[in-house]
């Protein structure tokens, strides 16, 4: 008798706890069923339709032929790519050199820091009207200052050689984000490497490339990939600068669609188009994309990213 109401007790408990674990994820699992899962079906469903947002007819793959038969696709698909090529590396860069100065002891350290984070906080399109008035050609702060030094000033965002090298230089506004990252994987570093690397004979930068580099690799695989997936889905910035109706003679994904990136395209002929289902089957392309680029750089670095703990490889 005993034993049957130890083993009743018993029971009893481990109904009470696995009550208790699905009350408690209850809320994420319906957050997820209703917000992530059932849009992502959804969205799957509209691309394969001619939808308008009370009209639905279903067309098959016609959605995807004609968007292959674009040029303005493989024109925004292209400049993303440039886009990305360009500012993910030079992002990363700048955030590590970054990371590497407020790593020593330096004065004002803590409020360096504060500085260089605080522009990663602001508001896209607040900055994106920031760098309007600095890159404005006629009365922005970076022409004036070019002036200055007898340095002949390009028109950025209004000329197509230079709109998109300005969103290049704009990105490096946002590196505070993966500065704070890139600092605490540096602090995570063991000092005893870089005593053992000294005694060594080891110089600065021998050091960095054989003990730094290596033991922060898995920052540097993470902060690759998501500065890689928010290159492709850049849209605010552009959006408010070169947008319709934003004012001063430039054109969506001007001029001459130099800065039409990808997420732009999508929103102007899907969107505000109101062809949901064509803007939906380029989502899923994106998505696509995205995804296989994360693959393919995750199965690269494999040999590259070192973990302390191999058995997490």
């Amino acid at each position: 008798m005993k034993i049957k109401n130890v083993s009743r007790r018993r029971r009893s408990l481990a109904l009470r706890e696995y009550a208790a674990f699905y009350g408690f994820v209850a809320p994420w699992l319906i957050g997820l069923l209703v917000f992530t899962l059932y849009p992502l079906l959804a969205s799957l469903y509209y691309s394969l339709t001619d939808f308008n947002g009370v009209e639905m007819n279903f067309i098959g793959l016609e959605n995807y032929v004609k968007m292959f038969s674009q040029p303005l696709f493989y024109q925004s698909l292209w400049v993303t790519v440039r886009y990305a090529v360009v500012v993910v590396p030079l992002n990363m860069v700048a955030a590590l050199a970054l990371a590497l100065l407020m790593n020593q002891q330096i004065p004002l350290l803590s409020f360096w820091r504060t500085l260089y984070f605080l522009p990663s906080i602001i508001s896209g399109v607040a900055s994106a009207m920031l760098w309007r008035w600095i890159l404005n050609p006629d009365m922005g702060l970076l022409n004036s200052l070019l002036m200055l030094v007898n340095i002949e000033s390009p028109r950025w965002f209004w000329d197509e050689r230079w709109a998109l090298p300005a969103y290049w230089l704009m990105s490096l506004w946002s590196v505070g984000g993966s500065l704070v990252i890139y600092l605490a994987g540096l602090q995570g570093v063991p000092t005893a490497l870089y005593e053992a690397a000294e005694l060594d004979g080891a110089n600065a930068w021998q050091r960095l490339t054989r003990v730094t580099l290596p033991m922060i690799s898995p920052v540097l695989l993470f902060s690759f990939i998501t500065n890689l997936i928010s290159s492709f889905q850049i849209f605010t910035q552009v959006f408010v600068i070169s947008g319709q109706g934003s004012g001063g003679g430039i054109s969506l994904g001007g001029p001459n669609n130099s800065t039409l990136m990808y997420v732009l395209y999508l929103i102007s002929n899907g969107i505000r188009s109101n062809r949901l289902g064509y803007g939906s089957a380029l989502s899923w392309v994106l998505f696509l994309i995205i995804m296989a680029l994360t693959m393919l750089f995750l199965r690269l670095s494999q040999r590259l990213v070192y973990y302390e703990d191999e058995s997490v490889r």
